[in-house]
């Protein structure tokens, strides 16, 4: 164990800054694995140093479509902001896949990156301090909303405690960050979001997990549409059941052809729509509740009283909307002497 330690360990004993620095990044003479690359990729020539209108001007003489040289330019930018994040590490490269695991006997676990610090704060400042929604958010910066909105409220506490003077386990939460892959956030860099997630993703419904051989004619159009209504009436498509339906409308603009400046013009267009939609909903809830609330002021709290319908009560007597819906009525399957496995199969 000594001489582990003085001799391959001494690596993991002294960690590197920025850098995870787990047993699987080393071989066994305590080498980093991932330096080597960074040598061979110097060795080559490197195409960033030249200017961007030079290589625009290359691309054009190639003959290459507006598409193409887009995906070129994300490519370059890509690994510009690569090589600069290596050289804030000391010419140390990111971690790899292989980089990750902190057992290496394990082969099947890595590690998953977390939110910097950094990146919080801006995901805070961004919902709070510029109002923008969730879901732009979440597209912008490559964070499922979910995440997104854990972050938002979570800061909220944070900030909330530093005022009132409460202390924050602020070593533990650097020492844990210190042992983890994070997502940065760098401002100062050509790019400086890094995409943390997939963010639209399509959970498995459990209506569709069923195999259903539904007949067609050669002649109809076939619809994402009448695939949903197939397995359930009520069951959405998959366009609008992903987390950020925005993102699909931006690539089919894309791809029909429309210039930068016509799908961010499309795409402001939608978004102040549901805005409006939003702002319109929230006023007209408002004045329902002014229209049919009456506020009874007590000492220690206020007493709101709602005006309600007895008509509302439905078929069964159990609609959303009757009186005593949360409280009043358990199910049939809490009562005495309910028969609660089924009698019959029809």
């Amino acid at each position: 164990m000594w001489e582990w330690l003085k001799g391959p360990g001494k690596a993991v004993r002294d960690p590197l800054a920025g850098s995870t620095n787990y047993l699987g990044a080393y071989d066994k003479q305590g080498n980093l694995l991932r330096a080597r690359r960074t040598q061979n990729e110097d060795s080559e020539r490197d195409e960033l140093d030249d200017d961007e209108d030079t290589i625009i001007q290359r691309e054009l003489d190639e003959g290459l479509d507006d598409v193409q040289m887009e995906a070129n330019a994300v490519d370059r930018a890509t690994k510009r902001a690569e090589k600069e994040e290596r050289e804030d590490r000391g010419g140390i490269p990111r971690e790899r896949q292989n980089d990750l695991r902190p057992y290496p006997l394990n082969q099947s676990f890595r590690s998953q990156p977390v939110l910097s610090e950094a990146l919080r704060e801006q995901l805070y400042i961004q919902v709070t301090t510029y109002k923008h929604d969730l879901p732009s958010v979440a597209a912008t910066f490559g964070v499922d909303i979910r995440r997104v909105a854990a972050v938002v409220r979570l800061k909220a506490v944070e900030k909330q405690w530093e005022e009132e003077g409460k202390q924050l386990a602020k070593p533990y939460s650097d020492a844990v960050l210190a042992m983890l892959p994070q997502t940065p956030f760098r401002p100062e860099t050509s790019k400086p979001i890094t995409p943390h997630e997939p963010i639209n993703d399509l959970p498995v419904h459990p209506r569709t997990r069923q195999q259903i051989f539904y007949p067609a004619s050669e002649s109809r159009h076939f619809t994402r549409e009448d695939a949903a209504k197939v397995f359930d009436d009520k069951l959405l498509p998959a366009d609008a059941r992903i987390p950020l339906p925005m993102l699909v409308d931006l690539e089919r603009w894309k791809l029909q052809g429309l210039s930068r400046e016509d799908r961010q013009k499309k795409q402001k267009e939608k978004d102040d729509a549901v805005h409006f939609q939003a702002t319109e909903s929230e006023r007209k809830r408002v004045a329902w509740e002014q229209r049919t609330q009456r506020v009874v002021p007590g000492r220690r709290w206020d007493f709101k009283f709602q005006d309600i319908s007895a008509e509302k009560v439905g078929k069964d007597g159990r609609g959303r909307d009757a009186v005593g819906y949360r409280y009043g009525m358990p199910h049939e399957d809490r009562k005495r002497g309910m028969v609660k496995i089924p009698t019959s199969v029809e």
